[in-house]
């Protein structure tokens, strides 16, 4: 492992902890099903959206017994301004169909039975795992590749390479919280157009 890397991680998680202690989960949600379901929902649209209509989802629908016997229509009418509602909805009602079938109603805590669910994929995954059971999982999105690569800690050109080198760089036990630092700054402090003035942490790794 290159020192320069190992050092540029150290600056980010040292300025991250100082700057951002406490990350709060962006989504809201009380179980791991409603978690779940906030979590698809997220697919190409904002959590503030999201947070917007999962009230009214969750009082109609809390959990996957009665998800699963919601009409699709009724589920797509509420999540219509989170985008791709018809496909939301389906994925809603047939994932919660199927936790029904497998897993007697609960969302189950390993990788492999969470990504054979519809709509499921290793990010929605590795969200749930660490926030829902506190399993080590470092979900990349958009602004955590975005700002993995512009801080130097990788050069990857896939989520994927990414996510496998920033768990190189980082302590398992930092994973969960960092991913939600480093999402929460790069909205907050160091945005896709450029952090002017620069944030800390590239003002940090500038002066190496």
């Amino acid at each position: 492992m290159p020192a320069g890397k190992k050092q540029k991680a150290d600056i980010v998680l040292q300025t991250l902890q100082e700057y951002m202690p406490k990350p709060e989960v962006p989504l809201h949600h009380s179980d791991a099903f409603t978690l779940l379901v906030a979590v698809m929902l997220s697919a190409r649209c904002t959590d503030v959206r999201v947070n917007e209509v999962t009230p009214t989802l969750f009082a109609l629908a809390p959990d996957a017994a009665t998800m699963a016997a919601t009409p699709w229509e009724d589920i797509r009418r509420i999540i219509a301004p989170c985008g791709l509602s018809d496909t939301k909805a389906q994925r809603l009602v047939e994932t919660s169909r199927l936790l029904l079938e497998r897993h007697n109603g609960r969302v189950p805590s390993t990788f492999e039975e969470l990504e054979a669910l519809p709509g499921v994929g290793h990010k929605t995954a590795s969200v749930v795992m660490t926030q829902a059971f506190g399993h080590p999982a470092f979900p990349v999105d958009t602004h955590i590749y975005r700002l993995a690569r512009r801080w130097g800690l990788s050069r990857g050109n896939s989520v994927e390479k990414v996510e496998a080198d920033l768990k190189k760089l980082f302590p398992r036990d930092t994973w969960g919280k960092l991913h939600l630092q480093i999402v929460l700054w790069g909205r907050q402090y160091c945005p896709a157009r450029g952090c002017k003035p620069a944030c800390p942490v590239c003002e940090r790794l500038a002066q190496q």
